[in-house]
């Protein structure tokens, strides 16, 4: 298992892991709520670290990343330029599963210029939708319970301009959906992959999951895209 290091952003430390060699093209990986730490991202990392140095970052109130008195989709985004700042990386490929997906898209489209290529897992466009209170797991968590509810709070009522925000993303970028067994509603997946130049969508009948559940098929969609570019 690769260990950790550890970059400080605005006073909140974040936690990473790398695989592939120092100078092989960036590549960035977000988790979605309550993912992160060892086992995440771990077989997707190791298969693709033979193109590229593959970071998998654990977001502040997840696995080892700090917890904080608050949470915010945009503090999380302002943590990505963060990272990439203190690690000096520069035309990163930048991947999201779920909200990382959303994280992942909403830098890019603030940053365009520091991103090469962007892969959304399982996350579109987002629209108001009805609460559904989450139930807290029993035992010890890997990530902070607070991290979760607000999180999902921004989800359930997101800020109109992030929609917009998203249609205006200029870089390449797949998306990547679970299909039906997955719980996100899959049109605005559709939707957004629709509304970008250089969008194109992939479906992986695996549902949300799709890294986890499939990680050959994920892996395999991930590489043609990006080498379709090079």
């Amino acid at each position: 298992m690769n260990d950790y290091a550890y970059v400080e952003v605005d006073g909140v430390r974040l936690a990473y892991r790398v695989w592939g060699e120092p100078d092989a093209p960036p590549m960035v990986l977000l988790h979605g709520i309550g993912g992160g730490g060892p086992g995440d991202w771990d077989t997707v990392a190791a298969q693709l670290a033979d193109r590229w140095r593959v970071y998998a970052v654990d977001q502040r109130g997840h696995g080892r990343g700090d917890r904080t008195s608050g949470y915010a989709i945009d503090l999380l985004v302002a943590d990505v330029a963060g990272l990439l700042d203190a690690l000096g990386l520069k035309g990163v490929v930048l991947i999201g599963h779920s909200l990382g997906g959303v994280v992942a898209y909403l830098f890019a489209a603030r940053f365009p210029e520091r991103v090469e290529a962007l892969v959304v897992e399982d996350a579109g466009l987002m629209y108001p939708r009805t609460p559904v209170p989450p139930q807290r797991p029993e035992g010890e968590l890997s990530f902070d319970w607070d991290a979760v509810l607000a999180l999902r709070s921004q989800i359930d009522q997101p800020d109109p301009r992030w929609r917009d925000e998203a249609r205006g993303i200029t870089v390449p970028t797949l998306l990547i959906s679970g299909g039906p067994a997955s719980y996100v509603r899959q049109e605005t997946i559709a939707e957004l992959a629709q509304a970008l130049p250089h969008g194109e969508l992939t479906v992986i009948d695996a549902g949300h999951m799709v890294h986890q559940e499939r990680p050959a098929e994920f892996v395999s969609a991930v590489r043609g895209f990006l080498t379709s570019r090079t």
